[in-house]
């Protein structure tokens, strides 16, 4: 029983972790169109991560829970995988790198399954959708934000510039609050997931339909703190570096983004809210011209999202060989 709250406790630090790591994505493009002070973004943001916890089904932590085979998971499992998605969250935060908090969790978890069972503890089925949602998701919204970029251009195209831009900024609240009610019910399901997935192993439940309400409550409100503290060097890599922002193009990035995560939210499909809106923010880029994304940043991007994965996978299998030993579960 005292592993189980070891285990319960790291998840909830983890999803502290992914706020704070993900708050970027929730406020970059508000902030570097300069709507909101990064203070007072990262407020807005929090409240409606929270918020979602009354507007979404927990598709996405069933999933989540469900990516290991029940033969596959013990309480050692478990926490070689958060202690690898902790590891690998802290390492790109401090350098700056807006890699997939949901990523790092799901490797975490399959790598340490692996190093447990072998590769038939894994339900494919279940890990497949997040593995083509890696370039679909950021697709998904590149495709919405543009479009929505253009059609914002010519629905707008004999208005006075001065009078759009006041529009726009006003606008981009609601964007931004819809953005990170998608970020909400998106990322603090997983943990949600790998804590259900813990008290499953235990007998505590009997199956996933019977979550304590103390778990999403304690999850939303964990990512929803760690929102509070921000995430500044990744916004500045979100905000500023990927392409330079006006309020009508922030507000189509975070509806994009929005749209994008709602639907997925919907369909059980855990996505990196990161990879999203990094692939709105360079739709309404590419809306000017090619060149006005960086495509240096974006590339550097993509590399982090491919091996995000792999490398927590390969992390939390050996973690799990390291500490199996010292662990009765």
């Amino acid at each position: 029983m005292e592993l189980l709250y070891v285990v319960v406790i790291l998840a909830l630090v983890f999803d502290f972790i992914n706020g704070f790591h993900d708050a970027a994505n929730s406020i970059a493009t508000i902030v570097s169109t300069k709507v909101l002070s990064p203070l007072s973004a990262v407020i807005w943001a929090a409240t409606f991560n929270f918020v979602a916890y009354w507007i979404f089904e927990l598709h996405v932590a069933d999933t989540v829970a469900k990516i290991v085979k029940p033969e596959g998971i013990t309480l050692t499992v478990i926490l070689a995988g958060l202690l690898a998605s902790i590891i690998w969250n802290l390492l790109t935060w401090w350098f700056g790198i807006p890699s997939s908090s949901s990523h790092t969790l799901i490797g975490g978890f399959a790598g340490a399954a692996i190093g447990y069972a072998g590769f038939d503890a894994i339900k494919m089925g279940m890990l497949l959708p997040p593995l083509y949602f890696i370039v679909l998701a950021p697709l998904i919204g590149m495709t919405i934000s543009y479009i929505l970029s253009l059609l914002t251009m010519y629905i707008c195209r004999r208005s006075n510039p001065a009078k759009v831009d006041r529009v726009f900024r006003r606008m981009q609240f609601f964007s931004a609050a819809a953005y990170s009610l998608g970020h909400g019910g998106n990322d603090a399901q997983k943990v949600m997931g790998i804590i259900g997935a813990a008290l499953l192993t235990e007998n505590i439940i009997p199956n996933l339909h019977h979550i304590p309400e103390w778990v999403p409550l304690a999850c939303y409100t964990a990512i929803s703190a760690g929102t509070m503290m921000g995430g500044w060097k990744i916004v500045k890599t979100m905000g500023q570096k990927v392409t330079k922002l006006t309020p009508f193009e922030g507000f189509s990035a975070e509806t994009a983004g929005a749209i994008t995560l709602f639907g997925t939210g919907f369909l059980g499909i855990p996505v990196s809210t990161t990879h999203t809106i990094t692939g709105a923010i360079i739709g309404v880029g590419v809306t000017k011209r090619v060149s006005a994304v960086r495509w240096g940043v974006t590339i550097e991007l993509i590399w982090a999202w491919l091996l995000t994965i792999p490398v927590s996978a390969l992390l939390a299998a050996i973690i799990f060989k390291i500490i199996q030993p010292f662990l009765a579960s």
